[in-house]
């Protein structure tokens, strides 16, 4: 009787898992509009006290930044420098291999080193970078799911 329980619950637990995600990835209408944008205004990420800088011109991420995006604050800087290195990770992985992954998406790897201080400004708006990026490519960079 155990035997055929167990297997049931199985299948039961993961099909509940994989709705779970398909709700999670849903990307609104007022979303779409922003990733269609052909503004082109730069984003500067930079901070004088680690003198990193790093200049995005992607059109759409810095209306997606302002109107989508969650409001500086909202992350801890602990928990966008987590995310940050594991996205960074895969990228630059990814960049490694253009044969498989779109030269195109990935064009330059990012030096974004382990124990040194980028300060918050950087890490938001790197983190929220692979947000756009992951969710207007359908990308995935790491095992979460690219949620606002």
């Amino acid at each position: 009787m155990k035997k055929s329980i167990l297997p049931f619950i199985i299948i039961v637990l993961s099909v509940f898992a994989c709705g779970t995600q398909k709700e999670a990835l849903e990307i609104s209408s007022e979303e779409k509009a922003v990733f269609k944008s052909e503004d082109e205004e730069p984003v500067e990420i930079k901070d004088e006290v680690s003198e990193y800088e790093i200049i995005i011109i992607e059109p759409g991420f810095n209306a997606w930044l302002l109107s989508i995006a969650r409001p500086e604050g909202y992350y801890s800087q602990q928990f966008m420098e987590n995310r940050n290195m594991l996205y960074v990770m895969e990228w630059n992985r990814r960049v490694l291999q253009p044969n498989r992954y779109s030269p195109f998406l990935y064009e330059m790897q990012i030096n974004y080193e382990p124990g040194i201080d980028y300060g918050y400004e950087v890490n938001y708006k790197l983190y929220n970078y692979f947000i756009y990026f992951q969710r207007k490519y359908n990308q995935r960079l790491g095992p979460y799911i690219p949620r606002i």
